[in-house]
């Protein structure tokens, strides 16, 4: 892409659109332009992902409170199609990577290039060099090239050949992976599992959802009807709405307190980081404005504390007794939640 090629109007071009792109806003969101946004980009995600509200609204979540996803689950159940329903709702600069053993660093960050002409090295950005990065199977890659995400999930910005090149803003990495008992996959490491806001699975569909999709998708797919229903820009005050969100500080004791439980719980050998922490307050803030509130509550945390915290943490092996580790996990966050004690925050 030419450098002087905005992401936007890449975007455009490979829909085939040459319409202008959305107005600039000219004055900060408010309530009602949030709900509304937020609304659009829910319901048209909603046509493509049949009977998964809960998975939608998470995917959403995650992209307001400026973090990452990751969907673990069976192949076949949509993992994908989210990923790209939800990348095809917002008028930005989407890639994909098909994340495979014989993928390398230099394809996600990029490479040094030289050029004889003008005798120096030039910087070919990589492809993660966009707003919204579908990382497709992302376990099925070698840890070498897993960690090549790190730098750029953190601080949004790539480091190749002791130069930095910042990303663009938004940045969300949405990344989809199968069971670590699945032949072919690498389990991806501690690190890289905390720089991810929150794990979901997809699940099967209902009955009524698995018939309504043979008859509807037999011959069209329906990811060929959506189109961007916000911009970049109009994300990006989204995101600073959300970041608005008051959260009392009996709330903040609440989560510190939830954090430090899964350190010292007996069943997890690691627990919780200030990362999860701090990526918990952020969802919290995103879930209390998508239900139209201007304030965190209690809810709001307990909620999230699975979807945020369960990836990150490791158990004992002492406390599976013949469990899968996850289901330990669950477990101990289930306990923890009933055991701490949860403040009755006032409205601001």
């Amino acid at each position: 892409m030419d450098e002087t090629v905005t992401p936007e109007a890449a975007s455009r071009l490979r829909r085939g659109d040459s319409a202008p792109a959305r107005a600039v806003l000219d004055a900060p969101l408010d309530a009602d332009d949030f709900a509304r946004l937020t609304g659009k980009i829910l319901a048209s995600v909603g046509r493509v992902i049949d009977g998964k509200p809960h998975a939608v609204r998470s995917a959403l979540i995650a992209l307001l409170a400026e973090g990452h996803l990751l969907i673990e689950d069976v192949p076949g159940v949509g993992k994908t199609m989210l990923a790209r329903a939800l990348a095809a709702t917002i008028d930005a600069d989407v890639r994909r990577i098909q994340f495979t053993p014989d993928l390398l660093p230099g394809d996600i960050t990029g490479v040094s290039v030289f050029n004889p002409v003008q005798r120096h090295f030039e910087f070919t950005p990589g492809a993660v060099f966009a707003h919204i990065v579908i990382a497709d199977e992302i376990n099925r890659s070698s840890p070498k090239t897993q960690s090549s995400l790190l730098e750029a999930m953190e601080e949004r910005q790539v480091t190749v050949d002791g130069r930095t090149h910042v990303l663009p803003s938004p940045f969300l990495v949405v990344a989809t992976q199968n069971p670590y008992e699945m032949e072919g996959t690498y389990a991806l490491p501690e690190a890289q599992r905390d720089r991810f806001l929150m794990r979901i699975s997809m699940g099967y569909p209902d009955a009524a959802a698995e018939a309504l999709m043979l008859r509807q998708r037999d011959a069209v797919n329906p990811l060929d009807g959506l189109t961007p229903v916000a911009s970049a820009r109009e994300v990006t005050a989204m995101i600073a709405w959300a970041r608005g969100v008051h959260v009392a500080p009996a709330l903040e004791e609440y989560v510190v307190a939830l954090a430090q439980a899964t350190r010292s719980h007996p069943d997890i050998r690691l627990g919780a980081s200030p990362r999860a922490t701090l990526q918990l307050v952020r969802a919290a803030k995103v879930r209390a404005a998508l239900d139209a509130r201007s304030y965190v509550i209690p809810d709001d945390i307990t909620e999230l504390l699975s979807p945020v915290f369960a990836h990150r943490l490791i158990p004992n092996r002492s406390a599976a007794g013949g469990r899968a580790g996850a289901a330990v996990v669950v477990d101990a966050l289930e306990r923890i939640a009933a055991s701490v004690r949860v403040p009755l925050a006032s409205r601001p």
